[in-house]
């Protein structure tokens, strides 16, 4: 296979996955090496092709307006940086049916900071969760006072007030007229 070809297979594939997959199980899958999995992925992203990296592997990120699910809003919640809070708010969020597609902070000289989660399962959580703990890495929250919001979405229509219910439950949920912690 020509590496024009490959780089189309590749962009088929990561299409159709409807989840993330690694750089490892690209290049298996091709049969090339993990460095010429990147290469490619640079190179479909610079012609403007929406693959986004993730913790969980690369990702055919679909424009919001086109979501199949046509369910998709923003929640803003504020809790601590202990691992546990985080995995019982993302637990939560995916037990209520949603997918947690990212997490959006403020930073006073930077502007938006987004990281992109694709957490969709428990499995999901704990594998985001063992990462963390793993690499000794700092949540995004802490660069906000733990004030942050998540890109969910959705099949079910009554997902978002069973996540917002759920979330106001544990005292995550910021909500009109509530300051800060």
């Amino acid at each position: 296979m020509q590496a024009g070809e490959r780089r189309q297979a590749l962009l088929d594939f990561l299409r159709q996955a409807g989840r993330p997959v690694t750089g490892s199980e690209l290049a298996e899958r091709f049969g090339v090496t993990r460095a010429v999995i990147v290469h490619d992925v640079a190179l479909l992203r610079a012609r403007g092709e929406p693959i986004v990296p993730t913790p969980q592997g690369y990702v055919h990120v679909v424009p919001p307006a086109a979501a199949p699910s046509g369910h998709v809003w923003q929640v803003a919640v504020h809790h601590g940086p202990s691992l546990e809070e985080i995995e019982r708010e993302l637990t939560t969020m995916v037990d209520e049916g949603a997918r947690v597609r990212d997490v959006v902070v403020e930073h006073p000289i930077y502007g938006e900071l987004r990281g992109l989660l694709m957490i969709a399962s428990r499995h999901d959580v704990r594998r985001f969760c063992q990462r963390m703990r793993e690499t000794g890495a700092e949540p995004l929250l802490t660069l906000a006072g733990g004030v942050h919001l998540h890109t969910l979405e959705a099949e079910d229509p009554g997902a978002r007030q069973r996540v917002e219910e759920a979330l106001r439950r544990l005292g995550f949920l910021l909500e009109d007229g509530e300051a800060k912690r």
